[in-house]
């Protein structure tokens, strides 16, 4: 009888640790896509985004791109792009290449999807953050401040506060 009851509580165990092995496995989130990717599509390893001749690798969240006549990877789109808007950008769907060099494609892509392609309207994944920047103003050492205050000429005379020329 003991041995019956280690034998299922070791299953239980056993069951039991695989569960949370499972949970863990599915609350990891490698290779989900990007705030600025399309909506709407599951199981893509690649874009194109045919404005800056590159192709956007999913799970490994690369950009890859021609630079001296080589393929490079890069967290970053290249000097030339970094204003470049991904979120208004177009971005191909690549659904039927699942290989690790979508470049291999690329005199295809460019030519079917040229700079300045747009296939059907896009919604992206998430909403672009916007940066506010308060601006920034001078008080104080401003020549205009001190005409505003009545010191015109470099606080030599009285300025106009408001009354004609001063020609009365």
């Amino acid at each position: 009888m003991k041995t019956l009851k280690l034998i299922a509580a070791i299953i239980i165990l056993l069951v039991s640790t695989n569960t949370i092995q499972a949970q863990v496995s599915v609350n990891v989130n490698l290779g989900s896509p990007p705030s600025w990717g399309p909506a709407g599509y599951s199981s893509v390893d690649y874009y194109y985004l045919p404005d800056v001749q590159s192709y956007y690798d999913i799970k490994a969240r690369q950009f890859i791109y021609l630079g001296d006549g080589q393929w490079v990877r890069s967290r970053n789109l290249p000097t030339q792009y970094r204003n470049y808007d991904l979120y208004n950008g177009y971005k191909v769907v690549l659904n039927d290449y699942h290989g690790s060099k979508p470049y291999s494609n690329f005199n295809k892509h460019k030519v079917k999807y040229f700079k300045g392609y747009k296939g059907s309207p896009q919604k992206t994944i998430g909403i672009r953050k916007v940066v506010v920047r308060k601006a920034s103003y001078n008080h104080g050492n401003n020549a205009n401040d001190d005409y505003n205050k009545g010191k015109g000429n470099n606080g030599h005379g009285k300025g106009n506060k408001g009354h004609g020329n001063d020609k009365h």
